[in-house]
């Protein structure tokens, strides 16, 4: 009977070793990349220069800013065919390290906004303004997916 059990446990145990020695082997064929803030915008019609001309200028000068500061990686401006009335038209695309670099420059992304497009007050005048050209229809954080194994 002692026997049976010794035999018992030392296969319990080799099947635990062998266990946790090829989970250790599974590599994954991805890793995590960088996150996107999206934001899907509606150009309301006729005032697609107006508000092109905002991303040119002033979006366009705190992005770089941001980026010049480390806070973010890079941006896009996407346009796309709507195919109702009310759907977006427009992705402004920001990307970040990862969240927690996203999270951890928030308060230096505030202040480089004040200094680029001014006080809370004139960023408020700034929201109200746009609502007269574009809708936000929405926002989305998305992490890219890098199909390379980690360590490549």
């Amino acid at each position: 009977m002692k026997l049976k059990r010794t035999l018992t446990g030392s296969l319990v145990l080799l099947v635990l070793i062998v266990g946790v020695s090829v989970f250790a082997q599974v590599n994954r064929p991805y890793q995590n990349g960088s996150v996107w803030n999206i934001a899907f915008i509606r150009m309301k019609p006729g005032m697609e220069t107006a508000y092109l001309n905002y991303l040119a200028g002033q979006w366009k000068a705190n992005q770089e800013a941001a980026k010049k500061e480390g806070i973010i990686l890079s941006y896009k401006v996407l346009t796309v065919e709507g195919h109702t009335p009310g759907e977006f038209n427009v992705m402004l695309m920001t990307e970040y390290k990862n969240l927690a670099s996203m999270e951890a420059n928030e308060d230096k992304a505030d202040t480089v906004a004040q200094k680029v497009v001014g006080d809370d007050e004139k960023q408020r005048q700034g929201y109200r303004d746009r609502l007269e050209i574009r809708e936000v229809m929405g926002d989305r954080l998305a992490r890219e997916i890098v199909l390379e194994p980690k360590g490549r």
